[in-house]
């Protein structure tokens, strides 16, 4: 039977999916992209019966995908933090691991699934998706060092910008050849000491870019919320989501908000709650046609122009 991973080009998803392999070896057929292509599962064929695992995309936006691979005899894992809808598939052939809490991530509940037997992985997509103290719980538990823990927050937020941008084009490396290369290592640290070339090249290209995120203009700012602008360029695209981490870690108080220029006019959008307050960023995205995500995180994938103060007014309001 044929074999399909499916999973979210970020870290997260590729982390999950390490884990899941380095466990269960196979052959399996990859489905993935940028971080925001997630209506990934109706790329796989529904027409014979085919193992299927997805990872770190949101149910409710494939889950009329799903049901059309169960009706065709698919078996699907599914494993995610993001609302999955109101109701869950009934087909004996789905099994979940779904929890939306804004503390945990996909390769946390696959890191439960398996018992721990790729923990640092699960630590490194824990800070790579920006789940900070949750992560430096974990490895102070795992026994891990200050510096060990460093390099793993370095790891995971390196993997995770790697997945930001409107094409693959505008990426460093396709999420499935990082995938490929990294897990050939059963420990990230082991990977991090080997330092290959990949790793170097997505590192010097994070801290590039980095550099000029920091440095774009602020587009209005309240007690509450803070949001930049960036222009309509790859390098811009590429850091926008790791640039909204950051900006939310500097002002925790601040709800943060990223906006990118796209080539047709409108802006590509990423929210950030307040950290002290990691809630409401997928209801205000939801506000708007393109708008999803979590609790914590969520974005706009197309916001029109002429909605842009619009968006800026909810922005201000709405954790105020």
């Amino acid at each position: 039977m044929k074999v399909y991973d499916v999973f979210n080009g970020d870290a997260d998803g590729i982390c999950a999916l390490i884990q899941l392999r380095l466990a269960e070896p196979c052959e399996a057929t990859l489905i993935t992209g940028v971080k925001r292509d997630i209506a990934l599962a109706q790329q796989v064929p529904a027409e014979t019966p085919a193992r299927v695992t997805i990872l770190d995309v949101s149910l409710d936006k494939n889950r009329a995908a799903v049901d059309k691979l169960l009706a065709a005899g698919c078996s699907v894992f599914y494993v995610d933090h993001h609302f999955p809808g109101d109701t869950l598939p009934s087909s004996n052939n789905f099994t979940a691991l779904i929890d939306t809490q804004p503390t945990t991530c996909t390769s946390l509940l696959v890191d439960q699934h398996l018992g721990g037997r790729f923990h640092h992985w699960a630590i490194a997509a824990a800070f790579g998706d920006n789940l900070n103290a949750v992560a430096e719980s974990l490895a102070e538990k795992a026994g891990l060092s200050p510096e060990q823990a460093e390099a793993l927050k370095a790891l995971g937020v390196c993997i995770n910008y790697n997945g930001y941008g409107a094409t693959v084009a505008d990426l460093h490396f396709h999420p499935a050849d990082l995938y490929r290369e990294f897990v050939m290592f059963a420990d990230p640290l082991e990977l991090i000491a080997a330092a290959p070339v990949a790793w170097q090249q997505l590192r010097d290209g994070y801290q590039a870019d980095m550099a000029k995120g920091l440095a774009a203009p602020v587009l209005a700012e309240t007690a509450t919320s803070l949001v930049v602008k960036l222009p309509d360029e790859a390098w811009a695209r590429r850091v926008s989501g790791v640039l909204g981490n950051e900006l939310a870690n500097r002002h925790p108080d601040q709800a943060c908000a990223i906006v990118t220029e796209n080539p047709g006019g409108d802006y590509l959008v990423s929210i950030r709650a307040p950290l002290n307050n990691r809630s409401g960023a997928d209801e205000m995205a939801r506000r708007f046609p393109t708008g999803g995500g979590r609790k914590a995180a969520a974005g706009i994938n197309e916001l029109p122009a002429v909605q842009l103060e619009e968006f800026l007014a909810v922005m201000a309001e709405f954790w105020a």
